[in-house]
């Protein structure tokens, strides 16, 4: 179905591989597994964000822009994308950041600094809250900044995820795979608004998990509500008639453990299983926590044989060496 088209910019390598995991499969004993592969997109050592990136940065270029202004927590993979973006596209990179500076920066952060962005810390404040404060500073510098929201999460972006369940839908007639289920880490939102708007567009008739990453990810609105008006929002964005509701969005919210990026043993044992069935890593704040929530379906028996389930891996593998005290159990 065609709709309004965005400016773009190609940033990533696409299509992303689709690939069985036969050995996890064999191992849990439930439906057959896949996984698309979107740590391998390319850039900066790949992540969903790239989708969202492409056309965020290909906005930034039509309105002229020349910084990009980001922000997250010190290990985003969203921030360390969006330094990749700038850093490939000539466009200088404000990354704002919670926490304060490590003595010796490591994984996301370590390239964050390769890749030349600067760095703006904020203590307390991880989601971005200070980005106004700074793209105002840099206006009156005379820059012209583009702030990308947390996460890559607004209209622009989730059509990254319009276009991926595109992608997919087209792999999955060539390969000849009928998918029930696709599970997903949800955080931000853009991911879910835009496979949900896509799922419409393209027809796919596989169930949407999403498993919740963070508590109050969404700040007062309910984070349900805020993927329903997101998705909402994207389709009127791209001249799309459909509208969504509560009552179709599947988000799973038990798995949150004690937070945002505190590893515990369901994201231990994820990690752990998957590469040692599957030789694939995931990461210690998204992947990690998704598949211990689609491992737990699986056992609580709300997935079973008689499915086919995908899993989406949305990147972050630069983030498992910070994390190396909590992966390995004692």
């Amino acid at each position: 179905m065609p709709y309004k088209p965005l400016p773009r910019h190609s940033l990533g390598f696409f299509p992303t591989p689709l690939v069985p995991l036969p050995r996890l499969t064999e191992r849990l004993g439930g439906p057959a597994l896949f996984m698309k592969r979107d740590d391998l997109t390319g850039l900066g050592l790949g992540g969903n964000k790239t989708r969202k990136l492409e056309f965020l940065v290909g906005e930034a270029l039509a309105q002229g822009c020349d910084t990009l202004v980001t922000g997250g927590a010190a290990q985003s993979n969203h921030c360390r994308q969006t330094a990749a973006a700038a850093a490939a596209c000539g466009l200088a990179c404000h990354l704002v950041l919670g926490g304060a500076a490590p003595a010796v920066p490591e994984g996301n952060l370590l390239l964050d600094q390769l890749f030349g962005a600067v760095i703006h810390w904020t203590g307390e404040f991880r989601k971005g809250e200070k980005i106004p404060e700074i793209a105002e500073s840099l206006r009156s510098a005379g820059r012209k900044p583009y702030v990308v929201p947390y996460g890559g999460s607004n209209t622009t972006g989730a059509v990254g995820f319009v276009e991926a369940v595109r992608e997919l839908t087209a792999q999955l007639t060539q390969v000849g795979e009928a998918i029930t289920h696709i599970v997903f880490a949800s955080s931000s939102g853009g991911t879910h608004a835009g496979l949900m708007v896509g799922r419409r567009l393209f027809g796919l008739e596989s169930e949407l998990v999403g498993i919740g990453i963070d508590k109050g990810a969404s700040g007062d609105v309910p984070f349900a509500e805020h993927i329903v008006q997101l998705a909402n929002a994207t389709a009127e964005r791209l001249g799309v008639r459909d509208r969504f509701s509560a009552a179709e969005l599947i988000l799973h919210e038990e798995y949150l453990g004690d937070g945002y990026g505190v590893v515990g043993e369901l994201e231990r044992r994820a990690i752990g299983l998957v590469a040692r069935t599957e030789g694939i890593l995931l990461d210690p704040v998204y992947t990690g926590r998704a598949m211990g929530g689609l491992i737990d379906l699986i056992e609580r028996g709300e997935l079973t044989r008689g499915h086919a389930v995908l899993f989406w891996h949305t990147g972050g593998t630069p983030a498992l060496f910070p994390y190396a005290r909590d992966l390995i159990s004692s």
